[in-house]
């Protein structure tokens, strides 16, 4: 592993729709200041924001860890359970277990897990019914020409 240039370890609350998206808007506003290329920001903020939403949505509350190095950018989402029947069924776009109270404020439309894999250079997750559900995703960064690190800005 190379140097940490930014980290993070914070408790995502089930239900908790009034702040849910503040630690992957947070990171976002990170990696903008390092300076990163745009095309790993919208990778990030996309995967991070809909590991964060299914944290709030289907658990019952976890972890959301995450870990910038110049060149990658990786999570581990850690929930509390209550797990995942059937991950093939997760996997598929469209398909979800929201409420319909959930749908009703624009969520659960079953891209999470997809979206989260489309946008990731690698991938893991494990889980079942009643077992704690382990995200593993990484973004790898893209530098562009000569340029290898970010530039470093006054936080």
């Amino acid at each position: 592993m190379g140097e940490a240039l930014y980290q993070g370890r914070h408790f995502v609350q089930a239900g908790d729709f009034v702040h849910a998206g503040e630690i992957s808007t947070q990171l976002k506003n990170a990696l903008k200041k390092l300076g990163f290329p745009q095309p790993a920001i919208r990778r990030a903020s996309i995967a991070s924001y809909e590991a964060e939403i299914n944290l709030v949505i289907h658990s019952k509350g976890g972890w959301f860890q995450y870990r910038v190095e110049a060149d990658r950018i990786e999570f581990i989402v850690r929930d509390v359970g209550p797990g995942i029947e059937n991950l093939d069924l997760a996997m598929k776009e469209g398909w979800s277990t929201a409420t319909s109270e959930v749908r009703e404020m624009g969520f659960g439309a079953g891209m999470g897990l997809p979206n989260i894999k489309r946008n990731s250079d690698r991938f893991r997750i494990s889980s079942g019914k009643g077992a704690q559900t382990i995200l593993e995703f990484r973004i790898n960064v893209k530098w562009p020409g000569d340029k290898k690190m970010p530039v470093y800005l006054d936080w």
